[in-house]
């Protein structure tokens, strides 16, 4: 996307959520201790793992197959996650911060885990990149087309021709003391907006980049999660196998459609079986594709020959604090590509009358669909199952009234999947993304204002701050806290929040930066997950959070460098003023930097720690008059810029 915070919005997680499901059980002897009593036995406790990640505006497809997963004990020893039996598919552009569901892990109360390694395949063909459906103003590469395996680079692969793979390691940001009371979780985030993921490098004479894929310089790291049951799970796909005795549980074989996306879609068996329960408080509404038939059930006996064993189901789940898996929503079919077809994906645009939208799917291509009157809105809210489950709005009122917007992640449910055009029955937002420059800022709430390629699509929406006495996570020390609060998206354990949190707010997003000329000039920008329903906008999205994200600013010229001062300035295309750029050397909160290398055909991506004596002479070489490099940057109230990251080319074959 043109701005995506690493925190919240760009972030590929490993969610290993803590929730004890069974006590007694565990590992060791029971034999008698010296004095004649039993001793106590650990405590095993099973540990849903799931996976997710952010949005890209560019790309409808970011594919990897993911070979193995394991968690690194203090003591050095790793505890591999069972993923199944075949390397799992999964789409890096399609989640945007809602979990897929992996497996569960039974792990001992009280061990302590320090990290977790991924591994992923990375031979020439095991990583796809499809180009989004309406990409960023400017992008090199067209709308829908994929990009060929011979201009993909998977850094950082080992191993035989043929078996090549990436190991992924990640330190937890804070250890992981496995507890034996539900609730706890741990995230592990891959950042699909991080500089060093994918870096398009055209030649000098050339016409089409290659792209140079790095998943161990950065994009990769620990976010701790502080509540199981918020977690937003994408729909589960599976294969019926079995209802329990008492009609409470329902059995799959978990599966995945293949990515990237073919049609008609085929699943991937991932060996893995998956229990879910009826929600017997609210009940489970159940949808029959095949007979179009309807039902709200609170056990599934009812349903129980629709639920025959080798149909297929798509299932919206939520987790109790218990972590019990719960179904709130469940689609069945006798066939795979029925539950698949109803388009998932980020919203593209609503139509003047809102009786029409566009979701980009998995393959880069906009699929419309109608809404009419009996089209229903639910907004995801899994902490909450009757709010989960109750509608939020209806008909194409609800998208006249602004209440939709570009970027927000959606699960369409059509009547007939089959039919041409294609009419929603329901409409699942799972996350309501807001971002972009942040305006008129007051007391109340700001606007955020946003463009895209596409000018119709662009919004300025108010937004109201969440009310001061909602509960709102917590803040950098773990903590809890309620009302507004804000970070930047260098610093996520840095939260500003209480009673100062929006006078702060309001000073912090004052900053502007000008280059002159025809040149844009650079503002604050932020981006927020809203919630639907708050007191502060009942009937409308208020904000909960900001982060303030950098900006990516256009390929730059340095135009004059000071080492000493730890700074540069640079001129962009159109701009006739220099710009000063600020860069930190200070472990802990050094700015992001990579040297980018091309020999022939091959790129490089070297990460450089501005932290230590290397890593800065490494930069004093390559930060040089008329360099090129591209950054990420914060505008300061003095008119300079704060550099998050900065990616330096060096050498004769730099970028366009």
């Amino acid at each position: 996307m043109r701005i995506q915070p690493t925190t919240c919005l760009l972030a590929l997680s490993i969610i290993s959520a803590a929730a004890l499901t069974a006590c007694g059980g565990g590992s060791g002897s029971t034999s008698p201790s010296s004095d004649g009593s039993t001793p106590a036995q650990p405590t095993s406790v099973d540990v849903p793992i799931a996976i997710s990640d952010g949005a890209s505006e560019n790309w409808g497809t970011i594919g990897v197959k993911l070979l193995s997963l394991s968690l690194t004990k203090k003591d050095g020893s790793q505890v591999a996650v069972n993923l199944g039996t075949t390397p799992l598919p999964i789409n890096l552009a399609q989640l945007n911060q809602i979990g897929e569901l992996l497996n569960k892990q039974t792990l001992t109360a009280g061990d302590t885990f320090t990290g977790a390694t991924l591994t992923i395949a990375a031979n020439p063909g095991d990583v796809t990149l499809t180009v989004g459906a309406d990409p960023e103003p400017g992008f090199s590469e067209p709308a829908g087309s994929t990009i060929p395996a011979s201009r993909i680079q998977i850094q950082g692969a080992t191993g035989a021709t043929g078996s090549l793979t990436v190991a992924i390691p990640v330190k937890f940001e804070t250890p992981l003391v496995v507890p034996s009371t539900p609730g706890a979780a741990v995230n592990i985030e891959v950042d699909l907006g991080h500089p060093a993921l994918l870096t398009g490098h055209v030649p000098v004479g050339g016409s089409q980049p290659t792209w140079a894929v790095n998943f161990q310089s950065g994009p990769v790291k620990h976010k701790p999660v502080s509540d199981v049951s918020r977690l937003v799970m994408r729909h589960h796909y599976g294969k019926i196998t079995s209802i329990s005795s008492d009609n409470t549980t329902l059995t799959y074989a978990k599966e995945l459609p293949t990515t990237p996306a073919v049609s008609p879609q085929v699943p991937v068996d991932t060996g893995v079986s998956v229990k879910v329960l009826a929600d017997a408080a609210n009940g489970t509404l159940v949808y029959d594709i095949d007979s179009k038939k309807e039902s709200t059930v609170k056990d599934f006996s009812s349903v129980a020959s629709a639920l025959a064993a080798g149909r297929f189901v798509r299932v919206a789940t939520r987790y109790q604090q218990n972590g019990t898996l719960v179904a709130t929503r469940l689609w069945i079919s006798s066939t795979f590509n029925t539950v698949f077809i109803s388009p998932e994906g980020h919203l593209l645009r609503v139509n003047g009358g809102g009786n029409e939208i566009v979701v980009a799917d998995e393959n880069g291509k906009p699929v419309r669909v109608t809404v009419d009157a009996n089209t229903k809105f639910y907004f995801r809210t899994p902490e909450n199952a009757q709010s989960d489950t109750t509608a939020i709005g209806s008909g194409p009122s609800f998208a006249v009234a602004k209440n939709l917007v570009r970027g927000f992640k959606v699960h369409v449910q059509a009547v007939d999947p089959l039919a041409t055009p294609m009419v929603a029955k329901s409409i699942d937002i799972e996350t309501a993304a807001y971002e972009g420059r942040i305006t008129s800022v007051t007391s109340t709430g700001f606007i955020y204002s946003r463009g895209f390629a596409t000018g119709g699509d662009g919004y300025a929406a108010n937004m109201a701050y969440i009310d001061s006495a909602t509960a709102n996570g917590t803040d950098g020390n773990g903590n809890p806290v309620t009302g507004f609060k804000f970070w930047n998206d260098s610093f996520p354990t840095l939260v500003t929040s209480g009673s100062g949190a929006v006078a702060s707010f309001i000073s912090a997003t004052g900053g502007s930066v000008s280059f002159g000329g025809t040149a844009k000039p650079v503002y604050a920008e932020g981006a927020s997950y809203a919630r639907w329903g708050d007191k502060a906008a009942t009937n409308g999205w208020a904000a909960p959070w900001v982060v303030l994200t950098p900006t990516k600013l256009p390929l730059a010229t340095v135009a004059s460098v000071n080492t000493a001062g730890n700074s540069f300035t640079i001129t962009v295309p159109g701009g006739t003023t220099p710009v000063k750029v600020n860069y930190s050397t200070t472990s802990g909160s050094a700015t992001q930097a990579y040297q980018v290398d091309r020999s022939k055909d091959q790129v490089t991506i070297t990460p450089q720690d501005l932290s230590s004596a290397a890593g800065q002479a490494a930069l004093a070489n390559g930060l040089t008059v008329n360099a090129r490099v591209q950054l990420s940057a914060i505008p300061q109230a003095d008119g300079s810029l704060k550099a998050y990251s900065l990616k330096y080319f060096t050498g004769t074959q730099q970028p366009k």
